[in-house]
């Protein structure tokens, strides 16, 4: 702040209002997102930090970034997907120009596995003993992604429909059957339907004409995986805004935006996309 240098905060709002009450009042100078609403899907992310670095990054005014998407109390499958996405944070940046991001961990209050986990995905490690260069982290432009590891199998059997070109009306019923007798409030069953809806069409264009869409409930969550033989090569398809000048290439952001979690593994022989909405 004292530099002139814009920063933005992405914390919890509790924690923003501890941030803003050390700011002796110049709070108006600093921009803060709430992270919980922003990374609910941590494929959201990206988009942000790529926003407010192309809208302030100047060669006299450096960008400071602070951004907290891993916190206790997230579940297995989003804590794996906040950790694909600070792998895939150091891709995004690769070849654009220097900027300042520090993520904060809770050490007290996270296992210490995720902590170790962290220093995979960042380069430099800071805590009380001061900052060094972390032994463990692996660069995305020279490894391969350590968070690629299959989606697991559902708690229980799940619903299956195979589907063409002419049954994408059938899926989007399958999927508001199940929304319905989920309960899911109006507007995010249309999100769903919505979101499903694009990624089946992906799997008729670009998955070899065909695939299966299975839909069941698992806890407080009900969940939507589309699989086809399709290979999606991009890590960040999704993560990053189309061009609006592209006239494709919006299904999976789409996606990113309406569902509470979104999980993309593909492999030569295939793609998984498990969607998933929150229940309460």
């Amino acid at each position: 702040m004292a530099a002139g240098e814009p920063v933005l905060v992405a914390v919890s709002r509790r924690k923003a209002k501890l941030v803003r009450d050390e700011l002796n009042g110049e709070a108006e100078a600093v921009y803060f997102v709430d992270m919980p609403r922003l990374g609910r899907n941590p494929a959201r992310i990206i988009s942000a930090w790529r926003d407010f670095v192309g809208e302030h990054l100047a060669n006299d005014a450096p960008v400071r970034g602070i951004g907290e998407p891993i916190w206790p109390g997230r579940s297995d499958a989003e804590l794996v997907e906040c950790q694909r996405h600070e792998w895939l944070l150091n891709l995004a940046f690769a070849e654009a120009p220097a900027w300042w991001l520090m993520c904060p961990y809770d050490a007290a209050a996270l296992d210490g596995e995720i902590l170790e986990e962290a220093k995979v995905t960042h380069p430099y490690i800071a805590d009380g003993a001061g900052s060094r260069e972390s032994d463990r982290y692996r660069d995305p432009m020279s490894s391969p992604d350590p968070f690629h590891e299959q989606l697991p199998l559902p708690a229980e059997e799940p619903e299956e429909l195979v589907f063409s070109l002419h049954d994408l009306g059938a899926v989007r019923r399958l999927v508001s059957h199940y929304a319905s007798a989920a309960n899911l409030e109006n507007t995010r069953r249309e999100d769903l339907q919505v979101a499903v809806n694009e990624v089946a069409t992906n799997s008729v264009r670009h998955g070899g004409g065909l695939g299966t869409l299975s839909v069941w409930v698992d806890e407080d969550a009900l969940l939507c995986e589309v699989r086809d033989t399709g290979c999606i090569d991009d890590p960040l398809v999704g993560r990053e805004r189309p061009p609006a000048a592209r006239p494709d290439g919006r299904g999976l952001w789409l996606m990113n935006q309406l569902c509470d979690l979104a999980q993309v593994r593909s492999q030569p022989h295939g793609t998984a996309v498990r969607l998933q909405m929150n229940l309460n």
